[in-house]
């Protein structure tokens, strides 16, 4: 029992995070639309979504209730975050871009060390075959996210692109 609520504690934090993690894909698309920023993160933050969605069902399945008032915390934190000093009094820039798609890149991180973890619970009723499509897809989204950093990088500092 004690292990099994350790393990709702930490499906809730991640899922916490993966609710603020869709909002700010979703805002950083509409923020970078019509660039090749835009459309790559808008396919990323439909992916969030979907992961968001494959999470909770593995909670569900494992009887994991999620936490509301930590999901709410998360959605506020990021809208929060939304205030911080980018070198512009009003607007967007190409340092918010930057910040953004590293935030973006640690959230990857972090559910793709979840997916990892819960392919070794695989006892609990989590068969491994459901969490090597997510394992795949959260390295290619921290391939893509680490592409577009470096190119954010690059604007936001004046020096040469990724190849």
């Amino acid at each position: 029992m004690v292990a099994l609520s350790k393990l709702a504690i930490y499906l809730n934090d991640h899922h916490a995070a993966s609710v603020a993690a869709v909002q700010l894909a979703r805002r950083a698309a509409q923020s970078n639309r019509g660039t090749h920023y835009g459309d790559q993160l808008a396919v990323l933050a439909a992916e969030i979504e979907e992961d968001r969605q494959a999470l909770r069902l593995i909670m569900q399945r494992l009887g994991i209730r999620v936490d509301p008032a930590k999901a709410a915390v998360a959605w506020s934190a990021e809208k929060i975050g939304r205030l911080k000093l980018n070198g512009r009094l009003t607007g967007y820039s190409t340092l918010s871009r930057l910040e953004e798609l590293e935030v973006l890149s640690l959230g990857v991180e972090g559910k793709l060390a979840m997916w990892q973890t819960l392919r070794h619970a695989a006892e609990r009723g989590i068969p491994e075959a459901e969490l090597e499509p997510l394992i795949k897809r959260a390295r290619s989204q921290r391939r893509r996210l680490e592409r577009q950093r470096l190119d954010a990088a690059a604007e936001a500092f004046g020096f040469e692109p990724s190849t």
